[in-house]
């Protein structure tokens, strides 16, 4: 590589990463209020249409244990005596959709949709600091054309589901993102 080569590279590099260097910040604290050090996650409620064996249950462990896997220090309890701030969610619907059909027209591939809604409020100041009444989840599985090696793959997509809902709704709370702010 000839030297000009290597100083237009240097240069483009030097360049590029100068105006980057501001782009990306460490989170160093939560984004809740500073007395919020114990959330309350109540079990999942589910409406007639998020009825389904456990979804609710599967998303309030998964939102506990990524509370207390990523919260920097929060603690997590069920009940909301003594807690500074709650966690509620409800199981709005649940469904599930052929998507993909074989050779004789049935259905091999569903996805899974699951909307929830969630609401973080703040017990000491009485005042909603986070609410999405739409959260939407998606997934898919797939049947097996053999019914000796049929297993439902319902189960793990629902699974797969919980956790990343309890990863978005955590890091959205934990982060302060979306979190209301009075504007003096």
């Amino acid at each position: 590589m000839s030297p000009l080569r290597i100083v237009l590279t240097i240069t483009l590099l030097a360049a590029v990463t100068a105006g980057f260097k501001d782009c990306y910040k460490a989170v160093t604290n939560s984004g809740l209020p500073a007395h919020i050090k114990t959330v309350a996650v109540p079990a999942f409620q589910f409406e007639p249409r998020g009825m389904r064996f456990r979804v609710a249950e599967r998303f309030t462990d998964a939102v506990m244990r990524e509370i207390v896997r990523r919260g920097n220090g929060l603690k997590v309890q069920s009940s909301t005596n003594g807690a500074d701030a709650v966690l509620e969610g409800n199981i709005r619907d649940f469904s599930f959709t052929g998507v993909l059909l074989d050779k004789e027209g049935r259905a091999r591939v569903y996805e899974v949709t699951i909307v929830t809604a969630v609401t973080i409020r703040d017990l000491k100041d009485n005042k909603v600091l986070y609410d999405n009444q739409n959260f939407i989840f998606r997934d898919s599985f797939e049947f097996t054309s053999d019914p000796r090696s049929f297993f439902n793959e319902e189960d793990p997509a629902v699974e797969r589901m919980s956790k990343a809902f309890a990863e978005s709704v955590v890091s959205t709370f934990v982060n302060g993102m979306g979190v209301k702010e009075d504007k003096h």
